[in-house]
């Protein structure tokens, strides 16, 4: 009986210690900034990183700040519609994706206008990194949920 009863525990231990290895590791959740303050890191991390002098840290900053003014309307428009429970329709989709093209592009014009050539290849290469390293993060996120 005594050696029954050991096996169980010694069962019972493995298959919950088995469990934990198959558990993905959770990450540390991210701290929740304002716009202002994601638009201050912002600004010092381009700052660090194209040595833009006051008018142009100036011009960047009235950039972010309308930048992040027209996501955070549309994102109250989107939420907005999620929360009545009304769903975009295919025309609805392709005009916001068109919409934020155009929000892209102009933006983009207005950095070039900021910056000088040296600063803007260095910043559209920067822009692409960041554009890869997300397709990367997507596919190992489409692969693990797959």
């Amino acid at each position: 009986m005594k050696k029954l009863l050991i096996a169980a525990l010694l069962f019972v231990g493995i298959a919950s210690f088995a469990q934990e290895a198959d558990q993905k590791p959770t990450r540390e959740p991210r701290e929740r900034l304002t716009p202002e303050q994601r638009n201050e890191k912002q600004l010092k991390k381009i700052t660090s990183e194209l040595n833009l002098d006051a008018n142009q840290q100036a011009q960047v900053k009235k950039l972010l700040a309308d930048r992040s003014a027209k996501a955070e309307q549309l994102r109250e428009a989107r939420q907005a519609k999620k929360d009545n429970n009304v769903k975009p329709t295919a025309a609805e989709r392709e005009a916001l994706k068109k919409q934020i093209m155009d929000e892209k592009e102009a933006n983009d014009a207005k950095m070039k206008a900021i910056l000088n050539a040296d600063q803007y290849k260095k910043w559209t290469s920067i822009q692409e990194e960041k554009r890869e390293q997300a397709k990367e993060k997507m596919k190992e996120y489409r692969k693990e949920n797959n």
